[in-house]
């Protein structure tokens, strides 16, 4: 679905608060070409080092898809192993970043998010959504799998719920189900509501002590310290096989329906 309203891109603001919002694009549901990934990457990376930035807001633009995850005009595009791995690094880059980041990152999830869309709500620290904000690990029906979203989704959802998402790759769950599994803090009626209290958390946050936040962030991402290296050991697994036959032949026809 094309949406002439959303330019591709990433836009950065930083209010007199101290609260840094992040905001990516895509005519195409908000999807995630390369080029959005590496800016989306290097926009939150900028953030690490400011002291003016006492919280982060990341969300998408427009008021349907959050996210429709990867660019499938990009995936058939890929010929190669090497262009695989730097592909799929652009999920790991961005989810990396967040993880580093000392501030504290809270989603703002407007409607569905599909592959990985979901790993980027599941990298932010606190996520809020509408009820619209339906998810879906889509990555195992066209041939390749939910494996650089997936220790991010882990970390939320737990494995259990993970690997429903993971193989029931063609039914979405509702924004209620990811509440109830812990991928969602709050789910709301509209974007209104969903804003206002996005507004609010964030303003409370911007008035904490940043110390004692970016220590607390510290224990939350407590074991990922070898993400570096598992995102892109996951990377590499999707970046192989998106050149099979069959991801070559699925992608096509998800493209046609």
């Amino acid at each position: 679905m094309l949406d002439q309203g959303l330019k591709e891109g990433v836009s950065l603001s930083v209010d007199d608060r101290g609260v840094a919002f992040v905001t990516f694009a895509h005519p195409r549901s908000n999807s995630l070409p390369g080029a959005v990934l590496a800016s989306l990457a290097e926009t939150l990376n900028g953030l690490a080092g400011r002291t003016d930035v006492k919280v982060v807001v990341l969300g998408s633009s427009g008021d349907r898809a959050f996210c429709a995850g990867a660019s499938f005009d990009e995936l058939v595009a890929i010929s190669n192993e090497e262009e695989g791995l730097r592909f799929f690094m652009g999920f790991a880059n961005v989810i990396n970043a967040c993880r580093h980041l000392p501030q504290l990152v809270i989603g703002r999830v407007q409607g569905k998010a599909v592959g990985g869309g979901v790993g980027v709500a599941a990298a932010t620290d606190y996520c809020l959504a509408t009820r619209f904000a339906a998810v879906k690990l889509s990555e195992l029906a066209v041939g390749i799998g939910p494996f650089v979203v997936g220790p991010a989704v882990e970390r939320k959802l737990g494995v259990s719920s993970m690997s429903q998402l993971a193989i029931d790759a063609s039914e979405w769950r509702s924004a209620e189900w990811a509440e109830q599994h812990g991928l969602y803090a709050g789910v709301f009626d509209d974007a209104a509501a969903m804003d206002a209290e996005v507004e609010a958390l964030a303003g409370r946050l911007a008035a904490s002590n940043p110390d004692a936040m970016a220590e607390l962030k510290k224990v939350f991402w407590a074991g990922t310290d070898h993400w570096d290296s598992l995102l892109n050991e996951r990377a590499a697994i999707s970046g192989r096989l998106v050149l099979s036959d069959f991801t070559r032949e699925a992608i096509a026809r998800f493209k046609a329906g």
